[in-house]
């Protein structure tokens, strides 16, 4: 396992690797960091590929920036943009934020990446029509607490309960939210999501790449509904159910998340 930086317009991407052959980026979601991927990078090292889990802007080792307008979603895809381009890396594993922000890379930077996979993130598009129904108003409760002075107290238990973390998971991520610089980025995404929400729609066209999204039955933060009725905007969408896994798949049902990364990525 290797580590190192890839500047992006001044932004400083921190990345770990594994493996070697054909690059496959990976990105985390809240609250996690490239260490959300720890079951996945030997698996696919092993397979033969070069396996780089990035920390997304705000995370990690990566920059920091104060403001909330540097978590914009199109200064986010920049970044990957830019970190996919230097590594030579054509095909996209994001999970949560960071298939937020995969969603939109092949919109926005269209021949950047060819092939993706998408892991608990739903398509903007199904997202946005189901945000009108109460069911899933309701599991967006939780952004209300994703709050700088609250999340170093609230993420701990959260996450024994979101998933099958171990105590050594929990004291690893903890580290990360130690700083808080990184607990004011993780809020900022959410603010700048808020701030700039209007302004995306224009951004929405449909996806020709192979997507594949892998989905964990048991997520709480997103109804079913969102992973349906879309596929005039990705004609090229496989959906696989897993049936015990929640919200963080990988770290549920990693075996089977494995198997079906290798399996979609080697064609």
């Amino acid at each position: 396992m290797t580590e190192d930086f890839v500047t992006v317009g001044g932004v400083e991407l921190h990345y770990v690797a594994d493996g070697d052959g054909t690059p496959v980026l990976l990105l985390h979601g809240f609250p996690e960091t490239s260490y959300s991927w720890r079951r996945q990078l030997p698996a696919l090292a092993k397979a033969g590929f070069r396996a780089v889990a990035a920390d997304l802007r705000g995370y990690g080792k990566s920059s920091k920036p104060p403001e909330i307008d540097a978590y914009r979603l199109t200064e986010l895809v920049r970044d990957v943009a830019g970190l996919a381009t230097q590594l030579g890396a054509r095909q996209i594993v994001a999970h949560d934020w960071g298939g937020v922000i995969a969603w939109l890379l092949p919109m926005l930077h269209p021949g950047v990446v060819d092939r993706m996979v998408i892991l608990n993130s739903p398509h903007p598009v199904p997202l946005a029509r189901e945000l009108r129904t109460w069911r899933q108003k309701i599991r967006f409760v939780y952004q209300l607490f994703v709050q700088p002075p609250l999340l170093r107290i609230l993420l701990p238990p959260l996450m024994r309960r979101a998933g099958r973390f171990t105590e050594a998971d929990i004291q690893v991520m903890r580290e990360s939210w130690r700083d808080p610089a990184a607990r004011r980025a993780m809020s900022n995404y959410y603010k700048a999501l808020r701030r700039h929400r209007r302004a995306l729609r224009e951004t929405i066209r449909p996806i020709e790449i192979p997507v594949m999204l892998i989905w964990g039955e048991r997520d709480p933060v997103f109804v079913r509904e969102t992973t349906e009725r879309f596929g005039e905007w990705v004609p090229n969408l496989r959906v696989e159910r897993i049936a015990r896994a929640g919200h963080f798949v990988q770290t549920d049902q990693p075996e089977r998340v494995n198997e079906l990364l290798i399996e979609f990525l080697e064609r």
